[in-house]
């Protein structure tokens, strides 16, 4: 056991390892400790900097940290956290502790945090900020500078702000510069306004960050069903939606979950755990391929030159099914393509497929005849030819497909498409070569 004083000493060694680093990169070292040195380290920041920390670190993070952090200082971190950090984290702890978190917030803050929490998990809703400064479209220049000015100090952003007509409905956005740079205070905010851009607060929080990232928006309004102002998603939160929402991609796609915390946070039981399940099903998905092997045991015993190329075929099938397959994921994400362009893009992958299948097809069949003879390269340029068209239409059409019956296209990427791919690549070149070889 430690002595108070070699603890005091680490103490000050991991304090002084956190010294002049800003909140972001103090964020970034944290997750790079132990769970015992961060706790130590976060005690040791002064409050202010402290707050700042703890609201750059990821939720899961800032859900381990919790545990060793003394009840007081906690209550304070939380209370001084916006309503929609403080959501975001309440997502991550057991449910009696974050009952015992709200009863300690004063009551503004409480109603404030329940509202968020009442909205589905990956909502616009959940991930808006109800602080937000608005103004009258009855009110001129003048007036509207003298509100923004009143309610600066508890809103989330003052650049954009909505303009709201009778019974809070949001007829208008208009920008801070606009209001300072008009000349004539008397001039009606009517006159100043845009259109506005918003979103429902039940909108899935990625099509709304979307639409706050291709509209180039510093923030745009959340509404009810009926255009009333519930609140303000603004483009730093839209960017960390949409960078959590990549990063889970990314993980299924691979074939993995996501760690939801730094990687050095995370111990091999967790890897294990996220990673075994994925496994498990891919094994048994490749066990398909060692039933094809099977079936065809006697082409292979025939020929036995055939087993060689299996390699090159089955890799070549996979790379190019997971290309289809990664650039379709994206064009859903970002809704260039719908389920219902499902012929339009398999058939533009077909022929993709097709021209990449016999470029392909030519460069190996010259090495192929070398290494074997006419027969073999013919048999091996062909099933390249057919499993380049297939791997590019299944790669195309599984993640729409699943889009279509609500699974996560990235769920059904690489690892699977590689997979099927792989499976019927053979049947394509075992099917081929009796044909050709007359087996």
């Amino acid at each position: 056991m430690a002595t108070r004083t070699e603890f005091r000493t680490r103490t000050r060694e991991l304090a002084d390892r956190l010294d002049g680093m800003d909140a972001s990169a103090t964020a970034l070292e944290l997750g790079r400790m132990s769970r015992a040195d961060r706790a130590v380290s976060f005690r040791s920041l002064p409050k202010t900097r402290a707050i700042e920390v703890f609201e750059a670190l990821d939720p899961s993070m800032q859900a381990d940290l919790v545990g060793g952090l003394r009840s007081e200082q906690v209550a304070e971190i939380i209370e001084d956290l916006d309503p929609d950090d403080r959501a975001e984290l309440f997502d991550e702890l057991p449910a009696g502790l974050v009952n015992t978190l709200l009863s300690g917030l004063s009551p503004q803050e409480r109603a404030l945090t329940d509202t968020l929490l009442g909205y589905p998990h990956d909502s616009a809703g959940r991930r808006m900020s109800p602080e937000v400064a608005s103004i009258s479209e009855r009110a001129t220049v003048g007036e509207a500078v003298a509100d923004v000015r009143r309610q600066a100090a508890t809103a989330e952003t003052i650049y954009t702000i909505p303009v709201l007509g009778a019974g809070r409905t949001v007829v208008g956005v208009v920008s801070l510069r606009d209001l300072f740079s008009s000349a004539d205070p008397r001039t009606p905010v009517r006159e100043l306004m845009s259109a506005p851009a918003f979103v429902r607060a039940t909108d899935d929080q990625e099509a709304a960050a979307r639409t706050v990232r291709a509209g180039g928006y510093v923030a745009v309004p959340v509404v009810d069903d009926e255009q009333r102002l519930l609140g303000i998603l603004t483009v730093d939160d839209a960017m960390r939606i949409l960078d959590e929402e990549e990063a889970e991609d990314d993980a299924l796609s691979g074939g993995s979950s996501l760690l939801g915390q730094p990687y050095l946070a995370v111990g091999p039981l967790r890897l294990f755990r996220k990673r075994i399940v994925w496994l498990l099903v891919l094994i048994g998905a490749a066990a398909l391929t060692v039933g094809v092997q099977t079936y065809f045991e006697d082409t292979l015993a025939e020929v036995v030159a055939l087993a060689l190329f299996i390699p090159l075929l089955v890799g070549t099938g996979g790379n190019a099914g997971a290309q289809a397959g990664t650039t379709l994921v994206r064009a859903l994400a970002v809704g260039e393509v719908r389920t219902g362009d499902l012929v339009r893009v398999v058939g533009r992958e077909a022929v993709a497929g097709a021209l990449e299948g016999l470029t392909l097809a030519v460069v190996a069949f010259v090495p192929a005849m070398l290494l074997t003879d006419v027969g073999i390269a013919t048999v091996v340029s062909v099933t390249i030819l057919g499993i380049c068209t297939l791997a590019t239409t299944i790669g195309a059409a599984v993640p729409i497909v699943a889009k279509a019956v609500g699974i996560d296209p990235a769920l059904v990427c690489s690892p699977f498409i590689t997979t099927i791919v792989d499976t019927s690549g053979l049947i394509i070149y075992f099917l081929v070569a009796r044909a050709v070889l007359g087996l």
